[in-house]
């Protein structure tokens, strides 16, 4: 090449042996990664349409995932961020890609990021294979996948070699595969602000059960209270015809029961069963989570307070889980019961914190079943505008009076 060239004085690999060092650089990279105990999870062995149980929405997210997840492997351009809880397939999904991606013949490189900075500091004491080379050969792979972002023990050492690596590779386009089950907020700001990109980065987030939890026990939200409320099925409602209550009473109560059992058989906007205390508010409520939790569905079944209590907890120096993280969680449950609403301390954190979430899951249409004794004046305004939407939320007022003040149970 001519001087100013700006190829000139550049090492280049001669055309005759490009294919030979192609060939040793995919072994080395294989030899690094986790594909060979991976080989198994490919396409054609995930199961994009979930497991049997999978709700309608989890399902929906799933095959999204399944979907844009090939069409990238099929291209390797730009970054594709996998989120989402624990065992929900992202795992399988990022190995799918990089399986393919090796049999088409592009060199990969697979690892979870732990191993990965192990790898790295090993290297410094590595006389064959320098710090220098190994770091090298992640910044410039042709496609490296990174399980488990955030998972890392979080030195300022690990959060600047990532950054070098991921900044490298985003400076120059090279195709990332990432899977975390953080919240973008949890994650280093230099970091996230280039994995949030969205010039560069295809985020998916897959909503499902855990796959390696049966699936009873994956059914319920950890904040789920509904194994207090088992006995409270629809077979176990007492439609107390034996108490000569008024006409009117008995038709809330029907009314009721019937609105319940049909959001049971296929949730989808709001209900909201008002009343006073003791009328079968929450029973009815609990029937129709226990319902959908035999059925395989993942239920948050969980009193106002309590809920609020637990992101209060988020904010201990003790807690294992973030507070966004948390949020995000209850934000988008496939299914939400929310238990005596109105029985809150109506703080302004209280107040705004429960705007955000109706606010979310009324604009996301999220399946929701509230109960509340308060009036509707008793409500927040912001709060009683959303569940006043006859197009989205139906609404029940049990007229009868207490069970708790009758011989009948």
């Amino acid at each position: 090449m001519p001087r100013g060239h700006p190829e000139f004085g550049r090492l280049a690999i001669c055309d005759c042996r490009s294919g030979e060092q192609r060939a040793r650089l995919q072994d080395r990279l294989f030899s690094q990664s986790r594909l060979e105990e991976l080989k198994e999870l490919s396409f054609e062995t995930f199961k994009p349409k979930g497991r049997i149980g999978t709700s309608e929405l989890e399902q929906k997210s799933i095959e999204g995932a399944f979907s844009r997840s090939k069409h990238y492997a099929s291209r390797l351009d730009g970054w594709l961020l996998l989120q989402g809880g624990i065992g929900v397939g992202k795992t399988h999904l990022a190995a799918a890609i990089a399986n393919q991606a090796v049999a088409d013949g592009v060199p990969t490189l697979f690892l979870t990021v732990p191993d990965l900075l192990d790898e790295l500091r090993a290297s410094y004491g590595d006389g064959d294979f320098s710090f220098a080379e190994r770091f090298e050969q992640v910044r410039t792979a042709p496609l490296i996948v990174l399980d488990d972002f955030g998972s890392q023990n979080t030195t300022e050492w690990a959060r600047e070699k990532l950054f070098q690596i991921l900044n490298h590779r985003y400076v120059n386009r090279l195709p990332v595969v990432l899977t975390t089950n953080l919240a973008l907020e949890e994650i280093d700001p230099r970091l996230s602000s280039r994995i949030s990109d969205p010039g560069l980065v295809d985020r998916v987030f897959i909503q499902g059960p855990d796959y390696r939890r049966p699936l009873m026990e994956g059914s319920q939200n950890e904040l789920s209270s509904l194994g207090l409320h088992r006995h409270q099925t629809f077979g176990s409602f007492n439609m107390r015809k034996g108490e000569k209550l008024p006409p009117e009473q008995v038709k809330s109560l029907e009314e009721a029961f019937q609105a319940a059992q049909t959001f049971a058989s296929g949730p989808k906007g709001w209900l909201m069963l008002g009343g006073s205390y003791g009328v079968g508010k929450t029973h009815l409520a609990a029937a129709i989570a226990n319902f959908r939790a035999s059925e395989g569905h993942p239920v948050t079944f969980v009193v106002v307070p309590d809920l609020l209590d637990h992101l209060r907890a988020t904010f201990s120096p003790n807690s294992t889980i973030s507070y966004d993280r948390r949020f995000e969680e209850i934000r988008n449950a496939p299914l939400l019961v929310l238990d005596d609403l109105g029985t809150q301390a109506t703080t302004p954190w209280v107040r705004e914190k429960l705007y955000q979430l109706f606010n979310h899951r009324y604009n996301a249409e999220l399946p929701t079943v509230i109960t509340s004794a308060s009036t509707p004046d008793e409500i927040d305004a912001r709060l009683r505008a959303r569940m006043d939407d006859r197009r989205l939320c139906v609404r029940k007022l049990i007229g009868a009076p207490s069970y708790r003040g009758s011989r009948k149970r």
